[in-house]
């Protein structure tokens, strides 16, 4: 039997630390790290396992909103439904408020929301890793539910419905994929589902609370994806969550029943609802959703992005690059200097604050025909540089610019025959995409080939899952190799 077969009856004991291990406390970023790059082994496995009790520790001090009686199945369901209605509530009395004029609630610039992207980006570039590790029940029915969920986190081995695939072309599309150095706070969650994913034998029921929790329908979820589609941003990775985590049949119809369908098998029954909630608590910590959007400032961001730029550029100008009479190498030494800097510019009127950005010298080098720092400023920072000049000094953001909608604007592609929507299923429009290989290049289509060979030379059904197990971890299973085990998988399981 293997361990995890036995983790129900014999793991019901809450997790207590060792008395050495009160003295140091794993940065998340660090765990983050050191689980990114697949299954862990030795310090790192330590590394994780004490990073995670350190957080079931806090988690316990937070309030839970789980009825009661979470053992009891009308209860869920009736819990599940009270809080879509809620949410639904909510939503629209959003959208009336929109409708009566009010601003969006979230984004107050393209800046602002690109900023959100890229600070959430530790916790979406992990989507559904948290349940990697059940993988190893795969012909378990009452383990079913939760790797269906898996599967479906990983879009069934689609690259147009893998999570991660998704993520990672809106980050690059909008040059937002230099995330890397965001807050420790910013990991938290990350690290969370990552040291879940590689320790299902010791916390099994923590998985099963963390899974209720994160697959509820959110009303931020819904605002996003909103807000996003206004400002010109494919909403598309957000609407997706919206319809595969509904209550009705999805995701969090499935986190109830996996619940129901394992409680029965424990020994402890009071003590596994504990942790049960123990893991549903854990959404809470770390950098979430609202405080991620309440902690933006664009002169902030745009100081922090000059002062990068700094490192590379104090000796790049010329002596006569001169600004409030000194030179721009001189000003760029000292990353503290920025914001005077950033001042003298606007005295010198090369920024023309409150007005287009077109309207000011220094864009104009950054964004012209003849542009001089052509290539210095990624889109990313350029939008943060863009909205910041745009606002006027003492406000919060700059006057709502005339942009068309996400989907405006791809209806309108798609009526020029220019576009073709990844998600449609069909070319539309007069352009056609033709190769059967699907855009792969020769050593990739040969390493899929060789698993194909590979599994289907398995003696047992046992190996070959397992060798496909080893190639859906959180690190690899967005990979052309990961996506056809994923796709090989949910085959083998069917």
């Amino acid at each position: 039997m293997s361990p995890l077969a036995q983790a129900l009856p014999e793991r019901i004991a809450t997790p207590h630390l060792h008395d050495d291990d009160h003295d140091t406390t794993p940065l998340p970023g660090e765990v983050y790290r050191s689980l990114s790059h697949g299954v862990p082994a030795g310090n790192d496995r330590a590394l994780a396992r004490n990073f995670l009790e350190q957080q079931l520790q806090q988690a316990r001090l937070l309030s839970c909103d789980l009825p009661d009686d979470i053992a009891d199945t009308a209860a869920m369901e009736a819990w599940i439904g009270e809080r879509s209605v809620a949410v639904g509530a909510e939503y629209n009395a959003y959208l009336k408020q929109r409708r009566d004029g009010a601003p969006r609630r979230y984004f107050g610039s393209k800046a602002h929301a690109l900023y959100f992207l890229k600070h959430v980006a530790p916790t979406k570039l992990v989507d559904g890793a948290w349940l990697y590790g059940v993988l190893e029940r795969w012909d378990d029915p009452d383990f079913r539910p939760l790797i269906q969920t898996y599967l479906e986190e990983l879009g069934d081995g689609v690259p147009d419905k893998n999570h991660v695939v998704l993520y990672k072309k809106l980050l690059a599309s909008h040059g937002c994929d230099q995330w890397q150095d965001v807050d420790d706070t910013h990991y938290v969650q990350g690290a969370i589902q990552l040291a879940l994913a590689y320790d299902a034998e010791r916390f099994l029921p923590e998985i099963i609370g963390y899974n209720l929790g994160y697959e509820q329908l959110p009303l931020h979820l819904l605002i996003t994806a909103y807000e996003l589609n206004e400002l010109g941003i494919d909403p598309y990775y957000f609407t997706l969550h919206i319809t595969v985590d509904n209550g009705g049949s999805g995701h969090a119809f499935k986190a109830v029943q996996a619940l129901q369908q394992l409680l029965p098998r424990c020994g402890d029954a009071a003590a596994f609802l504990r942790r049960v909630r123990d893991g549903y608590r854990l959404n809470d910590l770390g950098a979430g959703t609202n405080s991620v959007i309440a902690e933006f400032d664009l002169e902030a961001e745009l100081v922090r992005v000059m002062a990068a730029k700094s490192v590379v550029g104090k000796n790049m100008h010329s002596d006569y690059c001169r600004v409030g009479g000194r030179g721009i190498n001189d000003w760029l030494s000292d990353p503290a200097q920025i914001p005077a800097m950033l001042g003298e510019l606007e005295k010198a009127g090369w920024i023309q604050r409150g007005q287009p950005a077109d309207n000011s010298r220094f864009w104009r080098l950054i964004q012209s025909e003849r542009a001089e720092m052509f290539g210095v400023f990624s889109a990313y920072e350029q939008q943060i540089l863009g909205d910041w000049i745009a606002t006027a000094p003492g406000e919060s953001s700059a006057p709502a610019a005339r942009t068309p909608s996400f989907r405006a604007r791809q209806r309108a592609l798609d009526t020029l025959g220019l576009h073709h929507s990844p998600r449609s299923g069909a070319v539309r429009g007069v352009i056609r995409h033709h190769g059967a290989d699907g855009g792969k290049d020769d050593g990739e289509v040969g390493e899929l080939r060789q698993l194909e060979l590979r599994v289907a030379a398995m003696g047992n059904k046992q190996a070959a899952m397992r060798l496909l197990q080893s190639l859906m971890t959180p690190a690899r299973h967005h990979s052309a190799v990961g996506l056809m085990a994923t796709r090989l998988f949910r085959q083998l399981i069917d």
